[in-house]
C-alpha cells in the first residue's frame, strides 16, 4: 500500500512538475511575442492630397485609409528633406541626415565608401538587432551602393529588392544582372532584383511583387519580434501600371493621372494584403504600422499635393509635408486627427521606447516618441521647433509653432501656417521679431551640421557664398554628365 501512494505521489509530483514548466515556458513565449512587431510602409513621390484620408476623390485607398481610420492621421506630418535619399536616412537614423553630411540622393557608384549611411551613424535595424529583432527591408534601399553600406550589412537579415533610386517596373525590362553593367544615367533601374547578394529574376509587376514579399516576410517571422521596412517606389517615375489596375480608373481622362492612381491603387492593395496577414497570423494587435511618403508629390509625375505650395525638392508646404498616419490597435487611438507637427524622425524613436531597447549610448536623436502625446499622457507639441537645410537650392526653412521661415538664396518668407497652410501671403514683415529667432535657432542648429558628404556636391558653405544660379565649374561638368533617357526622372 506504502508502495503505491509512493507511485501516486511521485506521478502526481511528475505532473506538477511538467505542468510548471509548460506553464513556465508559455510565458517565456508570451512574454517574448509581448515585444510588438514594427512596420514602416513608405511611398515614393506621394502627394499629400493622394490618399482617401487627405481628401482624395479620384483616387480610392481604402487600405491605406484604414491605417488612419484604424488609428491616427497626423495632419501635420513631415519628413526631414524633400528628396527620397536624404528623407529616407532621416526616417532609418531618426536624425537630421545633414547631422553626417547625406545632402541629396547619392550616386549609383558602388566604388564609393562615404556615398550612403556612414557606418559611424546606426539605422533602425541596427539599433533593434540588440533588441532581439529579425528585420527585413523590401524594396528601395538607396542609402549607397558601396558593399558595406548594402542592408545585409547594414542590420538587416533579409533584403528583398534594388539599390537604386528608381526601377522600372515590368519585368521583362530588367535586363542588366548588376551595377557593373551600368553604361548611362538611369540604367540603373533595370537592373534584376536583389535577394540578400544574389540577383533574382521576377515574373510581376513590381508592386505587386514586392507586397507578396512582405507578406512572405510576415508569414516567416510571425513568431518573433520583427521589424519590417515596406519600401515601395511607386508611384515614383517611370510611370507604368498594369492593366488591372489601369482599369479601376477608365473614368480618369489625363494618361499621367491614370497612371499615377494606378500605380497608387497597387500599392494599397498591398497594404491590404499586410494588414490581412497581421490578422490572419494573430499579431495584428501587436504591430505597429506607420504609413507615409517620403517626400511630397514630385511636379513630373501628375500627383496631388492639395492646397500646399511647391513640390518634391521645395522646402515649402508641397515637399515636405506627407501623407502620414499610424495604426496599433488598443494602443493608438482610432479614428483620431493629431494637428500638432510631427516629423518622419519621430519613427525610430516611437519604436525603440515601445521595444524597450536601451539607446542611451547611442547618438542621440533628433526624434521624439509619440506615444505619449498621441495618447494624451502628454500635452503640448512633441516639436518646439523643426528644421530645414536644402543645400543644392541654397535654401532653408524652420518651423516654430504655426509660424514657418523659408529662406530662398536672399528671399525671406514668413508664413502663418495656422490662417494660410497654402503658403501663399508672406508675412515676414509683420513678424521680424519671430522671424529673427527662427533665423537664430537656425544659424545654431545649422553649426552642428556636417558638410555634403558626396564628393560631387562640394561643400555646403561654398554653396551658401553663392546667390545666384551655379558657377561655372558646375555648369561645365554637368553638360558633360547629362544624358538623355526617355525614362527620365528625378530619383
Amino acid at each position: 500500500m506504502h508502495s503505491i501512494r509512493l507511485k501516486f505521489s511521485l506521478i502526481v509530483l511528475i505532473i506538477f512538475t511538467t505542468n510548471v514548466e509548460a506553464t513556465a515556458a508559455s510565458h517565456a513565449k508570451s512574454n517574448t511575442v509581448k515585444k510588438p512587431n514594427l512596420i514602416i510602409i513608405l511611398t515614393d513621390d506621394q502627394g499629400y492630397k493622394d490618399v482617401g484620408f487627405n481628401g482624395s476623390t479620384d483616387i480610392k485607398t481604402p487600405n491605406i485609409d484604414r491605417i488612419a481610420k484604424e488609428g491616427t492621421r497626423f495632419t501635420n506630418g513631415y519628413v526631414s528633406y524633400p528628396v527620397c535619399g536624404p528623407s529616407r536616412a532621416g526616417l532609418l537614423t531618426g536624425r537630421y541626415q545633414d547631422r553626417f553630411g547625406f545632402t541629396s540622393n547619392p550616386t549609383m557608384d558602388p566604388s564609393i565608401a562615404q556615398n550612403g549611411i556612414p557606418t559611424t551613424e546606426k539605422n533602425i535595424a541596427e539599433v533593434l538587432k540588440p533588441a532581439g529583432y529579425t528585420s527585413g527591408i523590401i524594396g528601395k534601399w538607396h542609402m549607397g551602393t558601396h558593399p558595406d553600406l548594402r542592408p545585409n550589412k547594414r542590420g538587416f537579415d533579409y533584403f528583398y529588392g534594388f539599390l537604386s533610386g528608381g526601377h522600372q517596373y515590368f519585368p521583362e525590362d530588367l535586363t542588366l544582372n548588376d551595377l557593373d553593367d551600368v553604361k548611362y544615367k538611369y540604367d540603373w533601374y533595370r537592373t534584376r532584383l536583389l535577394e540578400n547578394e544574389q540577383r533574382v529574376d521576377t515574373s510581376e509587376y513590381l508592386t505587386d511583387e514586392l507586397s507578396h514579399e512582405a507578406v512572405n516576410f510576415i508569414k516567416r517571422e510571425s513568431d518573433k519580434p520583427f521589424f519590417l521596412y515596406v519600401a515601395y517606389n511607386a508611384p515614383h517615375t517611370p510611370l507604368q501600371a498594369s492593366q488591372k489596375y489601369l482599369d479601376r480608373y477608365q473614368d480618369i481622362k489625363d494618361k499621367k493621372r491614370r497612371t499615377y492612381a494606378a500605380m497608387v491603387s497597387a500599392v494599397d492593395d498591398g497594404v491590404g494584403h499586410i494588414l490581412a496577414t497581421l490578422k490572419e497570423q494573430g499579431i495584428d494587435d501587436n504591430t505597429l504600422v506607420v504609413f507615409l511618403s517620403d517626400n511630397g508629390g514630385a511636379r513630373n509625375n501628375a500627383s496631388d499635393n492639395g492646397e500646399l505650395r511647391g513640390h518634391k525638392n521645395d522646402l515649402f508646404e508641397g515637399g515636405v509635408r506627407v501623407p502620414f498616419a499610424a495604426r496599433w490597435p488598443n494602443k493608438i487611438p482610432a479614428g483620431v486627427d493629431y494637428h500638432q507637427p510631427v516629423s518622419s524622425l519621430d519613427i525610430l524613436a516611437t519604436m525603440v521606447v515601445q521595444a524597450k531597447v536601451d539607446i542611451s549610448k547611442n547618438k542621440a536623436l533628433d526624434g521624439t516618441d509619440l506615444m505619449p502625446y498621441i495618447t494624451n499622457e502628454k500635452s503640448g507639441s512633441p516639436h518646439d521647433i523643426l528644421f530645414w537645410r536644402h543645400v543644392k537650392s541654397n535654401s532653408h526653412a524652420v518651423r516654430s509653432g504655426t509660424d514657418k521661415l523659408v529662406q530662398v538664396k536672399k528671399d525671406t518668407m514668413v508664413f502663418d501656417l495656422d490662417k494660410d497652410f497654402g503658403e501663399s501671403k508672406n508675412v515676414a514683415d509683420q513678424k521680424i521679431e519671430k522671424e529673427d529667432l527662427m533665423q537664430k535657432a537656425y544659424q545654431q542648429w545649422e553649426s552642428q551640421l556636417q558638410d555634403a558628404a558626396f564628393p560631387y556636391l562640394g561643400s555646403w558653405k561654398k554653396n551658401r557664398a553663392k546667390t545666384q544660379g551655379k558657377n561655372k565649374s558646375n555648369k561645365k561638368n554637368n553638360t558633360k554628365t547629362k544624358i538623355e533617357s526617355k525614362n527620365k526622372g528625378t530619383n
